[in-house]
């Protein structure tokens, strides 16, 4: 037999078995029905959908537009797609664009639709991840755990980002919501297969390294398995076997699709780790390096009280551990430091990187939830002792009531104001284009068939082709950038199969970051442009990035719209939303600038 989970407390994460009351205890204030919850994520994972802006380039570039290329035949390609070089996946592209495909057979059908389609799948499929580990931690913890793991996710800023971005980043962090509820419900049995199975879907379609965070899991199955006896060393045994099995399966079909798109055999999981660990080049390191305080800033800004309360989780169990009275075994202490461990363990792993991004954290952020939610748990139950002889029982229970409130709604306050700030700042590049008409159906936008949107400084903000009508491509001119820019993947048809320019031989790809001139247009071949202006910088411009939006002569304004100038905005303004009142100090305000589509004139 398997061993028993715990079960729900009061004074802590874990009761014993033995230690319920035979008295059926009254429901907890704090259980939420999981359809409830389920609609409070979704709802949550909706506003991301229609308001996130693209925060990172690597989204539009390496996702939505080979998706793009896949369903309408052209698009960016950067030198990951390169079959010389193969470290993307084309299967988890390929979903992707089934679902935008099916959103073409849909009535009023546009690319932008398409867009937006995909993210509302994508916060349907989170939000289903989500109420399943929150149902797992209700009732395999505490109700009262749970209901915090639910408003540690919805309130943050966090889960604005991660939720609906098309990264395999994100996708890790899917599979890893599915994978921790399996290991976690013990109910029916252990079920470390599903487990396995779930942690290897995120590292093989999505993120190999992300499959690390199942390692606490798999040593407390270690651990029981040595302990108890040959039956249950088998069951283990047996357990692993078939987890292990369905992930070589799986690779074994991604390795077969991505063979059939670059046209000779490639394990692309191996590809990614290979280039990032073993790789000669310089790796990742290419593209930037940052402090050891990088995550901790971060997650300081995407989950502020939330990310306190993740890092002191242990300790507050450690101490509640050696003062409680309360003796609860040592099956459920290793079950709750098994549960604290991921967090733990990929916040030291990736600090101790030098490249570091924001995404990398995406797969962890059900662990910062659960964490928090658990030391919260820990930090109510010792504040909320009322024994007259003690400290904390001498406080009124109205004042402890008014405390927690109070933090609670100020971390509420600071998540709201840094996702409207985000979305004030930086949506820009999502309507923009507008006037060129790829979001309406059957109205002739600005421009044709066969004309240019080309990017010079602003070339990152791109929020992909499926901005831009049908056959109007994007281009690339000439800045101060010094790195590779995207090619194009071919438009070349063949009598070898659909999709050539997933394996077309490419040229000026390398994986040095090393600056391609084939890249670049003449400016005077460009339909449209789009620059932004930073009337706040008085600052001589450099030669390569005039103000285009100022030179009436060959441009004419289309359309603008506010953009963050974050150089000239103070610290606090760029973190959080700061309104434009007149009682607002001008140190604090925000300083704009103007994101503008140009048309060239003729």
């Amino acid at each position: 037999m398997p061993p028993k989970a715990a079960t729900q407390a009061s004074s802590g994460p874990y009761v014993h078995p033995s230690a319920q009351h035979a008295k059926k205890k009254a429901p907890s204030p704090f259980a939420i029905e999981p359809i409830t919850a389920f609609y409070i994520f979704l709802a949550a994972n909706l506003v991301s959908a229609l308001f996130a802006p693209i925060q990172d380039c690597d989204e539009t570039f390496n996702y939505w537009e080979p998706t793009h290329y896949l369903s309408h035949g052209y698009g960016l390609q950067t030198w990951e797609y390169s079959p010389d070089y193969a470290i993307r996946s084309w299967f988890y592209v390929g979903l992707h664009a089934v679902i935008g495909n099916i959103r073409r057979l849909l009535p009023h059908p546009t690319k932008v639709a398409e867009f937006y389609f995909i993210r509302y799948v994508l916060a349907f499929i989170c939000a289903l991840c989500q109420v399943l580990l929150f149902r797992v931690v209700s009732f395999t913890l505490n109700s009262r755990i749970g209901f915090f793991f639910l408003m540690a996710t919805v309130m943050s800023p966090g889960n604005f980002h991660a939720s609906t971005a098309y990264l395999p980043s994100s996708f890790a962090m899917y599979t890893s919501l599915l994978g921790a509820a399996a290991f976690m419900n013990w109910r029916g049995g252990l079920k470390t297969s599903w487990g396995i199975w779930w942690f290897a879907v995120g590292g093989i379609l999505g993120w190999p390294f992300a499959s690390a965070l199942c390692a606490p899991f798999m040593v407390e199955e270690a651990i029981f398995a040595v302990l108890g006896d040959r039956e249950q060393f088998f069951q283990a045994t047996l357990r692993v076997v078939r987890g292990v099995t369905a992930g070589l399966i799986l690779v074994a079909g991604d390795t077969a699709i991505n063979t059939f798109f670059y046209r000779k055999l490639e394990t692309v999981p191996w590809n990614i780790v290979k280039y990032n660990i073993f790789s000669s080049t310089g790796g990742p390191n290419l593209y930037g390096t940052e402090p050891w305080t990088f995550y901790f800033r971060n997650l300081a800004i995407n989950f502020n009280i939330w990310f306190v309360l993740a890092l002191i989780s242990l300790p507050l169990f450690l101490i509640q551990k050696a003062v409680s009275s309360k003796h609860h075994g040592f099956q459920s202490g290793l079950r709750t430091l098994v549960f604290l461990a991921p967090f733990y363990m990929w916040l030291g792993i990736f600090t101790s990187q030098p490249h570091k991004e924001e995404r990398f954290m995406y797969p962890a952020y059900p662990f910062i939830a659960l964490n928090a939610a658990i030391a919260l748990h820990i930090i109510l139950s010792a504040f909320g002792n009322s024994d007259p002889k003690t400290l904390i029982g001498k406080v009124p229970a109205q004042f402890k009531l008014l405390v927690v409130t109070s933090v609670i709604l100020l971390s509420l306050d600071i998540g709201v104001a840094r996702i409207i700030g985000i979305y004030n700042a930086y949506s820009a590049p999502l309507r923009l284009y507008d006037p060129l008409g790829a979001g309406v159906v059957g109205e002739q936008g600005l421009g044709g068939r066969g004309d240019t949107v080309c990017f010079g400084k602003e070339w990152y903000r791109f929020p992909s082709s499926y901005f831009l009508p049908r056959d109007m491509h994007a281009k690339f001119v000439k800045s101060e950038f010094r790195g590779l820019l995207p090619g194009e993947f071919s438009e070349a048809q063949t009598g070898f199969g659909f999709w050539s320019g997933t394996w077309l031989p490419t040229r000026g790809m390398n994986d040095r970051n090393e600056e391609d001139m084939a890249k670049y247009v003449d400016i005077r071949q460009c339909s449209f442009l789009v620059d932004t202006q930073y009337p706040e910088n008085k600052d001589p411009l450099p030669p390569n990035e005039p103000d285009y939006v100022a030179d009436a002569e060959h441009w004419e304004i289309v359309k603008c719209e506010p953009f963050l100038d974050a150089s000239k905005t103070h610290f606090l303004a760029r973190v959080l939303w700061v309104p434009d009142w007149e009682v607002v100090p001008e140190k604090f305000r925000r300083k704009w600038g103007r994101h503008c589509l140009l048309q060239q004139k003729r």
